[in-house]
């Protein structure tokens, strides 16, 4: 007789976005016709550039002809795009990659839940709290132990390095999600010789790096003497170049990454892809080489910028409200806590019912999330200023509450 995998019974039944879905239909199936503004998942609303689009199109029309037909392609990306990124995002500042040390992929989410296939399920896992659901849920699917960082208001979020229990493997994320706050280069580097010094390994989910405004926030881990010694990053296209739906990202392992029992990490993660990944699409992996063009940068540029816009009106809004915020400087995210006594998912049905927003309820990212939702910056200008201009009024109409 065939068995389950029964470490699916540790994680939450219910995904958390799906959650939220249903009880935001639930509401307009109960009030036809309410305009909602939805900035609680964090799918983007521009368009893909049209540097990207241009070289779509020129891509799929290369697949009707036998002489530019593309099939299978290497299953760690195309030189064309490898490249351009070790050009721009990494020589650009100073960091030294080869082109067998970058992996392209069909997105970060993919990457950050299947590196744990080659990691050991003895490996003890640290990830801060609260903290993108996908880190936590994959490793309890693996069956891993899990301990938590917590990441409090009152240490700006800034997560310490444990002392009681060495973990083996380490998630960090910066710009963070959820709370859109970041991490300047002394605060990275206390976890990157903390890994050395422990022979641990981080796991840097850096999806967020463009929207980083202040020169004292590194890019990449990689900018931290001794990061390739310790540490795998994860970059992604989607929310940098809206890539939602087109799915491109890439993962970076130094070769210098060899584990406590002498395994290369590289060769492994190599191995792994070209067991159980194909590659991305080749027109996708064309429309991201685009990116980095001149006219493909000016235009992820200013999309970052709109987004950026959108997330300083939010915070005006809310701090007008008379509510606590934080994030939305070098992230797209802000994270607000809720009002004296309100827990988050109260929080959340108060702003869908008396604002019509749709917000994240933080508790959904971990125990120190409760009492705190995310918004994202990631809807229209029009909607955005809406939203801002309700959650000014809410004050004025719950004085009791805020």
């Amino acid at each position: 007789m065939f068995k389950a995998n029964d470490n699916f019974s540790k994680i939450s039944e219910n995904y958390l976005f799906s959650a939220v879905s249903r009880r935001v239909d639930d509401y307009c199936k109960a009030n036809p016709g309410v305009d909602v503004i939805r900035l609680g998942i964090g799918d983007v609303t521009l368009p893909v550039s049209r540097a990207a689009v241009d070289e779509l199109i020129k891509a799929s029309s290369e697949q009707a002809a036998r002489e530019t037909f593309v099939g299978y392609g290497p299953e760690q990306g195309h030189p064309f795009l490898i490249e351009a990124i070790l050009k721009n995002d990494y020589a650009a500042r100073g960091i030294e990659l080869s082109s067998d040390e970058i992996f392209i992929s069909d997105g970060a989410k993919s990457d950050l839940g299947n590196i744990g296939d080659i990691l050991s399920k003895d490996n003890t896992v640290a990830i801060t709290d609260p903290v993108y659901p996908v880190y936590r849920d994959t490793n309890l699917m693996a069956g891993r132990r899990v301990i938590t960082i917590p990441c409090l208001a009152s240490n700006d979020f800034v997560p310490t390095v444990p002392r009681d229990v060495i973990p083996d493997v380490i998630y960090l994320c910066y710009p963070n999600n959820p709370t859109g706050t970041s991490l300047t280069y002394d605060q990275l580097k206390v976890w990157v010789d903390y890994a050395r010094e422990h022979k641990s390994l981080i796991l840097f989910d850096s999806a967020y790096e463009a929207y980083i405004q202040h020169s004292d926030v590194p890019h990449s881990i990689y900018e931290i003497d001794g990061a390739k010694e310790c540490a795998i990053e994860f970059r992604s296209f989607s929310k940098t170049a809206g890539f939602t739906g087109l799915r491109c990202g890439y993962t970076v392992v130094p070769r210098e990454l060899v584990s406590h029992d002498g395994y290369c990490l590289n060769d492994m993660w190599r191995r792994r892809q070209c067991t159980k990944f194909n590659g991305a699409s080749y027109v996708v992996q064309r429309a991201a080489a685009a990116l980095y063009t001149p006219e493909g940068k000016l235009q992820v540029k200013e999309n970052i910028g709109y987004y950026m816009t959108n997330a300083r009106m939010l915070i005006q809004g809310l701090a007008d409200a008379g509510l606590t915020v934080y994030g939305g400087i070098d992230s797209p995210y802000v994270w607000v806590k809720a009002p004296a006594g309100m827990d988050s998912w109260s929080f959340f049905d108060l702003l869908l019912n008396r604002c019509r927003i749709v917000a994240t309820p933080g508790v959904g990212f971990g125990e120190c999330g409760e009492s705190f939702v995310r918004f994202t910056a990631f809807n229209s200008r029009m909607n955005t200023e809406e939203a801002a201009r309700r959650i000014k009024l809410l004050s004025k109409h719950t004085q009791s509450i805020i």
